[in-house]
């Protein structure tokens, strides 16, 4: 029989079936809170299970023990430490903004100190839970189901006559879903909660203007702006609050001068003030935050106050500045309006929101007042009885005396009376009192007051109107007794607050960049060198340099890679020997000179960098559509990148080149629809490839590039040189010094993938060989580097003929390293 009932499943199938249904009990029955009464089940339980007890405001406490004890036994099967924690939560003034427990003990604090053992505290329900959560619930409001033993009853919701989700808020980590909301203001949810019934399509600026933002229970401030807007109409934001803060000047001791003093006297929410305070002393310790010379925790029964007090040369309005951007005193409360909708978890904004809890509301409303019109008519029904049988007394008394047992009589009634049996049961069970003559017009006023109350149920079923006019006038009524002034200041304009405060304290790359370049002459010229230096100088100092004529090999300045004016801003591309490019922020020169590693970001720190590349402007669309980025592989692959994938660069550096391990960036070229391309390897060989679709197709990011020249036995790739569908030379260099100017115009055009042609001829033989070194476009001045250090400066025109060439002259054992062609 054993064997029979063991059925065999693959495991994966049943690990996914299993981790589905952990992850639906989490989700459903732990972890997010019921859009309707705003509770997570373990809270419901507890508040369910303390009304049991009978633990109402105008009861003794009772210990917090007894309590868990009946939620764990009767409802909520699991740990006894999570149910404490979670009666806890509803308990603390600094958690909640209105606390559903009322509690008497130790319940922690504000300091993050733990709360006392169950066994010390006591509570009992406060009464915003008594009478807006649970006064309902014997009205038929709301449906029961078994708890996990089948043996008792509980509550599915309660029948919240507020919507507590928004004004205590929620906090909770379900699988692959979290929920973080905010809480709020009695007062202004009701007043939305109003104009939403009177007015369902009401816009959402009016929505927002009602409910400003969350009012934390430990006050503070709420920076208004996009981050609350986000959140009240998408379901998701971040909402900025900071403490509240004021400078003060304070008496240290008797003879001592006064100081300035930063006296915080409200947290942002969930902020623990002892956790603040040690991490503070952390920072002044660390030298992270100045001006600091004592920090000490004066709140007592009045209030929070944290006295930071001040060196006598601090300034206090920058010691409150640092306090704010760099502690906790100003953070993000990150939002996220999640709840459970008819069992399932949504995301929703606050209309939404309020919805849901309105159109429950009225559900509950349509319940409890079809449970009291059954209730009405029932005693209305018994009193009509009454009344018969008092209006014929005698008959009555005759019947009864007259019958056997108490069912004849009852069937007599119900015969010669015309009585229903529940009014036969009445009549026989009335007490003799009943028929003293105050007590038959007791009845009959009962009976007319019942029919008043029969008609005002059926008129709140039979017209909505009504209903809606009832339910305002009881939020009216919680409003009066419940509300309280708003606690957390609003603060209007929130994003040009932080905006302005981030400009001035923190100030982003981009808007230091603006600031460097806007503090530049507007003559002045962009230099970098071949050495990688980079400077911005002025134009008599450049003439007196003499970088752009030629000169003979020898101890000058490394030649100019680039001069260029700084207005308009040139955009300037470095691309690194690992596949990642950046902008280089050559701005900063202006104040600083230095070196090209200098204006890259720190993450190209010791990556050689392979070319430097001019960018065209980003709004010159025409441009961009014919331009591409080409990039070549020492192991002979060449892809082309779209120029609009480099265009929206920021000041981090990108990886763009997917390579191999032992392969590296050779060199980049900027690629134009219908130009040329030319890969020359070290031995002459030269592949010409037009620039088209086919040949040279555009790629992704991380691709490796497809393989377009491939190498022979000892040999390797030099470089690429790209030109323009007009251009016609390009410049070659070997390692003995000889300088070939080549015509594309006698180069055959390639496909990818050819051996090309020897266009050049070296001279010697084996080792001895000859060896091309450099390759680069044929500028009008060209720099010459050699092994040794020594720079020059040849006039490509001095070459002579489309096949034009010379010889440098080298000392020995010293070789021709670059060819640095000038752009300008």
């Amino acid at each position: 029989m054993a064997e029979e009932r063991v059925e065999p499943i693959a495991l994966h199938q049943e690990m996914q079936r299993s981790y589905l249904e952990y992850a639906m009990s989490v989700i459903v029955g732990r972890a997010l809170p019921d859009a309707r009464d705003g509770l997570k089940p373990v809270q419901r339980r507890i508040l369910y299970a303390m009304h049991e007890l009978g633990l109402t405001p105008d009861r003794p406490y009772r210990k917090c023990a007894r309590v868990v004890g009946d939620v764990l036994g009767k409802y909520h099967p699991h740990g006894d430490q999570a149910v404490y924690d979670a009666l806890v939560r509803q308990v603390q003034t600094f958690s909640s903004r209105h606390p559903l427990l009322d509690g008497h003990g130790n319940f922690g604090s504000v300091d993050d100190d733990p709360p006392a053992a169950m066994r010390y505290t006591e509570t009992r329900l406060a009464p915003i839970s008594h009478q807006a959560l649970l006064d309902e619930i014997g009205d038929d409001t709301v449906d029961f189901a078994p708890n996990f033993d089948g043996s008792q009853q509980e509550p599915t919701v309660l029948p919240a006559q507020l919507p507590f989700l928004l004004l205590n808020g929620c906090a909770g980590i379900a699988v692959g879903m979290a929920t973080s909301i905010p809480p709020h203001n009695l007062g202004e949810v009701v007043d939305g909660l109003i104009a939403l019934v009177r007015k369902p399509d009401l816009s959402d600026d009016k929505l927002l203007a009602l409910i400003p933002g969350p009012d934390f229970p430990t006050g503070g401030e709420v920076l208004l702006g996009s981050g609350v807007r986000d959140t009240y109409l998408r379901g998701r934001g971040s909402i900025p609050m900071r403490g509240v803060a004021h400078i003060e000047e304070i008496q240290p001791g008797k003879g001592r001068h006064k100081r300035g003093a930063v006296v915080i006297t409200e947290l942002p929410y969930q902020l623990s003030k002892a956790g603040w305070i040690e991490k503070l002393a952390e920072q002044v310790n660390d030298g992270k935050i100045g001006g600091i010379a004592d920090i000490r925790d004066e709140s007592d029964r009045e209030g929070m106050r944290v006295v930071v007090e001040l060196r006598r040369d601090a300034d206090p309005e920058k010691v409150l500045v640092d306090l704010q951007r760099r502690t906790s005193l100003q953070s993000n409360f990150g939002a996220i309006l999640l709840a459970l909708v008819n069992g399932q978890p949504q995301q929703l904004s606050l209309r939404q929101l309020l919805q849901t809890f309105l159109e429950y509301r009225e559900l509950t409303m349509i319940r409890r007042t079809t449970h009291a019109l059954r209730k009405t008519e029932d005693r209305l029904e018994v009193v009509e009885g009454l009344i018969t049988a008092l209006d014929s007394l005698q008959r009555v008394i005759a019947m009864i005396q007259e019958a056997k047992d108490a069912a004849s009589a009852r069937a007599s009634l119900m015969v010669h009376l015309d009585l229903t049996e529940r009014q036969a049961d009445a009549v026989l069970a009335m007490p003799l009192r009943r028929l003293t003559g105050l007590e038959q017009e007791s009845l009959r006023n009962e009976a007319q007051e019942l029919r008043l109350e029969r008609e005002r149920l059926q008129l709140l079923l039979q017209e909505r109107d009504q209903l809606l006019d009832a339910m305002v006038q009881e939020l009216k009524q919680l409003k009066k007794r419940f509300a309280t002034p708003r606690r957390t200041r609003l603060i209007e304009g929130g994003d040009h607050l932080l905006a302005e405060k981030a400009a001035n304290q923190r100030p982003n790359a981009e808007l230091q960049r603006r600031q460097a370049l806007g503090a530049l002459p507007s003559d002045g010229r962009l230099l970098i060198q071949n050495d990688g230096q980079v400077k911005v100088v002025s134009p008599q100092l450049l003439g007196r340099l003499h970088l752009n004529e030629a000169v003979g090999l020898g101890d000058e300045p490394s030649p100019a890679q680039l001069i260029l004016p700084i207005q308009p801003a040139p955009r300037l591309l470095v691309l690194t020997a690992s596949g990642r490019m950046a902008l280089l922020r050559w701005e900063f020169a202006g104040q600083q000179p230095g070196g090209l590693e200098r204006f890259l970001p720190t993450a190209l720190e010791g990556d050689p960098v392979v070319s430097l590349l001019r960018l065209p402007a980003a709004d010159d669309a025409s441009t961009n559509t014919r331009l591409s980025l080409g990039l070549l592989s020492t192991d002979g692959r060449f892809k082309r990148l779209p120029l609009d994938d480099v265009q929206e660069l920021s000041g981090r550096a990108a990886t763009i080149l997917k390579l191999k391990d032992g392969v590296s960036l050779l060199s980049a070229v900027i690629c134009e629809d219908g130009g040329t391309v030319t890969l020359i390897s070290d031995i002459g060989r030269v592949l010409c490839l037009p620039v088209q679709d086919d040949n040279l197709p555009l790629m992704g990011k991380l691709a490796q590039g497809p393989m377009t020249m491939r190498m022979l036995p000892g040999e390797t790739l030099v470089g690429a040189v790209s030109q323009s569908a007009g251009g016609e030379n390009l410049l070659v260099g070997s390692r003995n010094g000889a300088l070939r100017r080549l015509s594309l115009s006698s180069l055959r055009r390639c496909k990818r993938g050819d051996l090309g042609e020897m266009a050049i001829t070296l001279q010697g033989k084996g080792n001895d060989a000859d060896r091309l070194v450099s390759a680069c476009t044929c500028a009008d001045l060209v720099g010459v580097v050699t092994s040794k250090g020594r720079h020059g400066r040849i006039l490509s025109a001095e070459l002579g003929g489309n096949e034009g060439s010379t010889a440098l002259t080298l000392k020995t054992d010293e070789q021709l390293s670059q060819l640095v062609p000038l752009l300008t």
